[in-house]
């Protein structure tokens, strides 16, 4: 008789910081790619996805389906899930790499770009990410409470991010209601007084942020009308030809919105709208302006620009002219940026990225990184997906070529939840988060939502406790 000797051959094990977009494709990919790989995922809060939870704009319920892969992936018997674990706070990145045989840092981008002009710490003035933050119930954003007493507010930017604000500030409320948007929002919005956005970007048409789905959803938002400024498309028409093809059909839907004249059923929808959204070009924040008592935002002064070069190169230079908006809010949609863990991991703050190739922290073996923190805050979820795929791809490259020395056994999360618990500190499992995810659906049920969110981390925890 034949006996099978089976080799005992150890895993190797890796962590992922971060439980956003780029840590769980990291996660998948490394888990598809390799049998012999065990993936622990350590989240700061409580609950997972990151951004598909907390950024994407709650009338895009659709973006939200990556949840579902994303689930089967933790739900893998070679991926763990620890929620509620501050790396860098309750365990430091060096605990890790002793640990782990690689460590991932997939954190992505908290922080906000500074606009650097003064009157940005008045009353009124709000980052877009915690605009955002806080109507899609991100615990630290709960007590942001926007003033929406006035008539007009200017979103500086013109990427996806400020057109899901503006879309957001200017959305019926029947719309808004079907929306996992969190219940003090949805209350704030129902009393705004907000009645007209200005979306202002330094540079012209030619060179607008946003994309084409984005853009068609704000011509199409019911009751509100553009007012877009038709002497900002000179020469627009002409340089239609040259450009590639994305670009070129939104530059057509932006000239047609701002030149042509609508016909009979959309020039009634127009004239009935109580609301109205518009593009600013060729304008940069010079200062926010305050009201009497110097206490609140009462205006914005713009800095008038004209560009040099052309296409998607060209610059932004300040012509001296300015010109004074007024409004209550602002809100500064100009980029998130990624903050550095600690010391002993390198970062470049000017780029606010982790220095790496293809996803290999420079002067740091056995160390990676992916998402925003690899690339800088650009993209869509597809573009993250790829970027995190090549992150794992060099991993398992290292791994196989023997950069990454995975011959020795690492004790995984047996030695790190001996420290948590020496700390106190409590990791919440994937399956607690289902508890989390069983109350949020419930009760969104019962006020015809897909859930309402649990605000803070104290009640999250104690759902996820019981």
């Amino acid at each position: 008789m034949m006996v099978r000797r089976f080799e005992t051959h150890c895993s190797t094990k890796v962590c992922i910081v971060g439980s956003g977009p780029a840590g769980f494709y990291t996660a998948q990919h490394l888990i598809k790619a390799r049998q012999d790989v065990e993936v622990d995922i350590y989240e700061r809060l409580p609950v997972p996805f990151g951004l598909v939870r907390f950024g994407v704009a709650p009338d895009h319920p659709e973006v939200k389906n990556v949840i579902n892969t994303f689930t089967q992936t933790a739900r893998q018997s070679r991926c763990h899930f620890y929620g509620n674990v501050s790396v860098g706070t309750d365990v430091s990145v060096e605990e890790l790499r002793h640990a782990y045989h690689a460590v991932v840092l997939s954190y992505g981008a908290e922080g906000n770009r500074s606009m650097g002009v003064p009157g940005e710490d008045l009353a009124g003035v709000h980052a877009a990410k915690d605009f955002v933050g806080w109507y899609n119930g991100l615990p630290s954003c709960r007590e942001l409470r926007p003033d929406l007493s006035c008539e007009t507010a200017v979103i500086l930017g013109q990427g996806n991010v400020a057109l899901d604000v503006a879309r957001v500030l200017l959305a019926p409320l029947d719309i808004l209601k079907k929306t996992d948007i969190t219940q003090p929002a949805l209350e704030a919005l129902a009393e705004s007084q907000v009645r007209r956005v200005l979306i202002v970007g330094r540079r012209g048409p030619m060179q607008v942020a946003c994309t084409i789905k984005e853009l068609r959803e704000m011509v199409n938002l019911p009751n509100t009308r553009p007012e877009l400024m038709a002497a900002d498309f000179e020469g627009v028409a002409e340089a239609l030809k040259d450009l590639p093809r994305p670009r070129k059909r939104l530059t057509e839907l932006m000239s047609k919105t701002a030149l042509e004249i609508p016909g009979d059923k959309e020039q009634q929808r127009r004239s009935g709208a109580s609301h109205t959204w518009g593009f600013r070009f060729f304008r940069s924040p010079f200062e926010i302006l305050a009201d009497p008592e110097r206490s609140r935002t009462a205006g914005i002064r713009l800095a008038v620009n004209r560009l040099e070069g052309s296409g998607e190169g060209a610059r932004a230079v300040l012509t001296g002219e300015v010109e004074d908006v007024t409004c209550g809010l602002v809100i500064s949609s100009i980029g998130y940026k990624s903050l550095p863990i600690h010391p002993s991991v390198p970062f470049d703050s000017r780029k606010a990225v982790v220095p790496n190739s293809m996803g290999r922290v420079e002067q740091a073996a056995g160390l990676y990184c992916s998402g925003w923190l690899k690339t800088g805050p650009t993209g869509v979820i597809a573009t993250t997906m790829n970027n995190s795929f090549d992150t794992a791809r060099s991993l398992v490259e290292d791994m196989e070529s023997g950069t990454l020395d995975v011959s020795a056994a690492k004790p995984g999360s047996r030695s790190v939840s001996a420290l948590l618990e020496q700390r106190g500190v409590k990791p919440v499992t994937f399956s607690d988060w289902e508890k989390i995810d069983g109350v949020e659906t419930r009760r969104g049920e019962a006020v015809g939502k897909p859930r309402e969110k649990l605000l803070t981390v104290e009640e999250m925890l104690q759902v996820a406790r019981s």
